[in-house]
């Protein structure tokens, strides 16, 4: 047994207790049964299938208990996942295949119109996600001892991560079993996470989120936690009781959705110690909302690169530091520098860098990326913060011009270069403006050809299919040109100012 294999551990530890319960469906599974799964899936993946260690799986799949026996598969075997956004279209699919280049793709039959396994990308082999999960279910209870683990180093891949790129294509990071493992541990250092904890899973796996929030951190410590295809405001409100949940983390729309749910007044939350709260900063009306119903607000940062569990801001400074991202986390290094490199003083806004055992090694075949943001172990993450006297951290600024729309982060660049394949589109920039519901959503300006014209529904309908719903710009203005600073580059200030 390696000592990356947490189930076969587990399994020894406390193999009657219900390491995940799947709500969808009314399934649960055991950590005995978890890691009967994976090892019968491990020898199925590396015998039959071919797989070795190094070669990637794709994932297309709304949340279900499949993927968590993947990622014991793949704890045991050295296969790295990769998880793929399913509200991207076809397009933006093919263009991570052919990136990844998967030795085996899983993908659930809602979405295999998104996917053609005769593409170069996709060329290998195909597994139905219903099939998988039948597969899952019959060895579930079948005692298998896996005889030919790997030997896997720490810096070996688990996950390739794909983030939005600002170059207008996503970056694939790698998150390694040293990551994971330390994720774990500043995550419990700082949230006093136990054996005995309780969350639910709601945050798509196709993101860090959804896998290293809570989920692996959950499954290192041996608690539990149940699982939903998808977040649904009302079903979390219920949970929360009827499970008797001890943690839940969301982003703030989620929480302003709960908050307006009929069922909210109702809700009891007498098993919570707090809300972690992540993505974007919650506004202090939300905050207050939640404190009166006896909710304590826990808010941080991280980034799918480094952690993600990076700084964590205690529920007894949630209004005495309001805005704040709380302090580093246990085993995370950070610094603030200015323009010139120099680290910035007290209350000088400086881009965050950080280090630490839980710091990817780089992108996916991406040595340039790599070099741009990874400097003597030091990450770029791009992000203008602050520190005040005490050792709080606020961001100021996303300085890739990033922004979130419902927990998605959307950068402009990519959006804008899909844009300027219009026909009729001469130029156009596009920033993140205020949205009640989402929080942020895009806004397009958009200065058209000599002679030509175009409505703002005929954009979007340009967009329908070709961009995820959650880039599709909200608003579209139309100007007679962008204004421009004097090297050239877009004034996106004088924009927001617009």
């Amino acid at each position: 047994m390696n000592r990356f294999d947490w189930m076969s551990r587990w399994a020894d530890y406390s193999p009657d207790k219900v390491a995940i319960k799947e709500i969808d469906g009314n399934r649960q599974i055991t950590y005995r049964q978890l890691n009967n799964a994976a090892n019968r899936l491990a020898a199925r993946l590396t015998g039959e299938m071919g797989l070795k260690k190094g070669d990637r799986v794709a994932i297309l799949a709304e949340n279900g208990l499949p993927q968590f026996v993947l990622f014991s598969a793949a704890q045991k075997t050295g296969l790295i996942l990769v998880p793929l956004n399913f509200r991207l279209t076809a397009r933006e699919i093919g263009g991570l295949l052919d990136d990844c280049r998967p030795a085996l793709i899983v993908v659930e039959a809602k979405f295999t119109n998104l996917i053609d396994c005769n593409t170069p990308g996709a060329k290998q082999q195909c597994w139905h996600y219903e099939s998988l999960r039948q597969f899952c279910e019959t060895a579930a209870d079948q005692p298998f001892r896996f005889m030919s683990p790997a030997e896997l180093r720490e810096d070996d891949p688990v996950f390739i991560l794909y983030t939005s790129g600002t170059t207008g294509f996503p970056k694939g990071a790698l998150y390694t079993h040293r990551m994971l493992f330390w994720n774990s541990v500043n995550t419990a250092l700082r949230l006093n996470l136990t054996a005995d904890d309780r969350t639910v899973t709601c945050l798509p796996l196709f993101h860090t989120g959804g896998w290293n929030v809570l989920s692996t951190p959950f499954l290192h410590h041996g608690a539990y936690f149940c699982l939903t295809r998808k977040f649904d405001p009302a079903e979390v409100l219920h949970l929360l009781d009827s499970e008797q949940l001890t943690l839940f983390m969301g982003v703030p729309t989620m929480l302003k959705l709960m908050a307006a749910d009929p069922g909210f007044a109702a809700a009891r939350l007498d098993s919570l110690r707090y809300f972690i709260v992540g993505g974007e900063a919650m506004p202090l009306p939300l905050i207050e909302t939640w404190h009166r119903k006896g909710v304590p607000i826990r808010q941080g940062y991280g980034l799918t690169e480094v952690g993600p569990n990076i700084t964590s801001l205690h529920q007894d400074d949630t209004i005495r530091k309001i805005g704040s991202i709380g302090m580093p986390n246990f085993y995370v290094d950070i610094r603030i520098v200015d323009d010139t490199g120099q680290e910035a003083d007290v209350n000088q806004p400086g881009e965050l860098q950080l280090k630490g055992p839980m710091t990817t090694p780089g992108y996916w075949e991406n040595p340039e990326a790599t070099a741009d943001s990874l400097q003597d172990g030091w990450f770029s993450t791009g992000d203008v913060v602050r520190q005040d006297p005490d050792g709080f951290l606020y961001v100021v600024d996303r300085k890739k011009n990033m922004f979130i729309s419902g927990g998605e982060n959307v950068y402009p660049v990519e959006v804008e270069k899909f844009l300027h394949t219009h026909p009729d589109i001469l130029d156009v920039a596009v920033i993140g403006v205020p949205d009640e519901k989402w929080g942020e959503t895009g806004k397009a300006f958009i200065v058209l050809r000599l002679g030509s014209a175009l409505s703002a529904e005929e954009v979007w309908e340009f967009c329908k299919g070709k961009l995820a719903k959650f880039k599709i710009p909200g608003h579209i203005e139309f100007i007679s040109e962008l204004p421009k600073g004097d090297t050239g580059k877009i004034d996106r200030q004088k924009l927001k100012g617009a």
